[in-house]
């Protein structure tokens, strides 16, 4: 039983590959026995490119040793949650859980406005017409927001065509609904086919390995120093946390 928990993203303390490799490649060692690895899904998305880099190691693995992998998902596997829960064979969920959010998201803020009110100068100097796109302290520019847009439908094709080559016939006609970016409940998400049933962590360990089966947990370590990590440099880490919002494009 592999834990899949938090957002999504590169950054150190987050679901990412280098967080989460040794622990799928101990699951799947550890599942050669018994044919089963389950992953406990909880999680809202994030970074696109952590999505499918796990995703993709999930999958080689799986067809390396030909080991079933099924995804269970808890309060939330949404998005790149989603995303990840795609690369196991069965998908299962509660009724109330909040699941799909098929879509792509980019969000920003827009300060020109205000540093001129109060007379605050920004010096930039830049080699490359576009090296500085979307630039939260100039003007909203046109050819910036049509080449953002393009880049967040060509992840929305890459990601509808994961969903299709793992869900397959199960996904009903209705794609408009399906990959339209909102979010739904497990019920919803079942009379969809973007989950295969209902069913807690418990209940799918069982009905994979019969009534004695107990899931035999693999979960990240939590980071050292926390309170360090919380109140040392923190200005900088909410501006560095701010200009990353800013800037990245999110499968959420």
């Amino acid at each position: 039983m592999v834990q899949l928990r938090g957002i999504i993203a590169a950054r150190p303390g987050m679901l990412n590959l280098e967080g989460c490799a040794p622990l799928l490649e101990r699951g799947f060692a550890l599942a050669k026995k018994s044919g089963h690895l389950v992953l406990a899904i909880e999680s809202p998305g994030g970074s696109a490119t952590q999505s499918d880099l796990i995703g993709q190691l999930i999958r080689r693995r799986a067809e390396k040793t030909d080991i079933k992998v099924t995804a269970v998902i808890g309060d939330l596997g949404a998005s790149g949650g989603y995303w990840l829960a795609c690369a196991a064979d069965e998908i299962y969920a509660s009724r109330l859980s909040i699941v799909g959010s098929i879509g792509v998201v980019t969000e920003g803020f827009g300060l020109s406005d205000f540093i001129a009110r109060y007379g605050i100068e920004r010096r930039t100097l830049t080699a490359g017409a576009n090296k500085r796109r979307n630039d939260m302290f100039a003007p909203r520019r046109a050819e910036d927001e049509a080449f953002t847009q393009s880049l967040l439908d060509d992840i929305h094709v890459m990601f509808k065509d994961w969903v299709r080559s793992r869900r397959g016939s199960r996904l009903t006609s209705d794609e408009t609904r399906i990959f339209d970016g909102g979010y739904m409940l497990g019920e919803q998400a079942k009379a969809l086919g973007l989950i295969d049933g209902f069913g807690d962590v418990e209940q799918i360990v069982k009905a994979l390995g019969g009534e004695k089966a107990r899931p035999l947990w693999l979960k990240p370590k939590p980071p050292r120093g926390l309170w360090r990590l919380i109140f040392r440099n923190a200005a900088e880490a909410m501006l560095d946390v701010a200009e990353e919002r800013a800037a990245s494009i999110r499968v959420k």
